[in-house]
């Protein structure tokens, strides 16, 4: 069959074939937007589940792991409402642990310190997040690692903010938990998210 060349001429600039409209269509600007936004979605979804997986709650969390979180997070709640009594409840009476904010390791009857330091200036604490890092629980002792982002806030709620590692140990005695040891140190950049 022969055709002229005004004929051939339209024939090479439109695809003849659904196989050469698929290839055209796979490189084309509006596929790769979907593909971008589909990969994006998938990661975003896979970060989502992973991180999730880590917290508190998780279907591989343990009985005692969600006691000691719970714990540590009533120990902020203290701090924040200033409850001193419910916060020293939590110590052990042998504890012994080196604060960030102490030049030197403390007992328990110093435990309170560094609110009362605070507070006597007539400031609040505030938490910002808590973030768990990891725990461990073998028998009678727990090991408790996560981030804390404070403020110490004046009577106008400005502060600045504060980032903080801490690693409690916690040790079961009977039924109850309580922190036996621990140290704290400064972040120098908040944790990634």
């Amino acid at each position: 069959m022969m055709f002229s060349s005004r004929e051939n001429t339209l024939r090479a600039s439109r695809p003849c074939c659904t196989a050469s409209r698929g290839l055209h269509y796979l490189f084309s600007l509006d596929f790769m937007r979907r593909l971008v936004l589909v990969i994006a979605f998938c990661l975003l979804t896979l970060t989502s589940i992973s991180r999730s997986a880590e917290l508190v709650g998780s279907p591989q969390m343990t009985a005692d792991e969600e006691a000691i979180w719970k714990l540590e997070r009533a120990y902020w709640r203290y701090v924040e409402n200033n409850d001193l009594p419910a916060y020293s409840d939590l110590w052990h009476k042998n504890f012994l642990g080196w604060p960030s904010v102490s030049a030197r390791p403390v007992h328990k009857d110093h435990i309170t310190d560094w609110i009362t330091s605070e507070t006597s200036k007539a400031l609040t604490f505030k938490v910002d997040e808590f973030k768990p890092a990891a725990i461990q629980v073998t028998g009678d002792v727990a090991s408790a690692c996560y981030w804390i982002t404070f403020r110490w806030q004046d009577k106008d709620g400005k502060g600045a903010p504060h980032t903080v590692r801490i690693t409690h140990a916690w040790l079961r005695t009977g039924k109850d938990w309580h922190i036996i040891s621990g140290m704290s140190m400064p972040e120098s950049e908040p944790p990634s998210k």
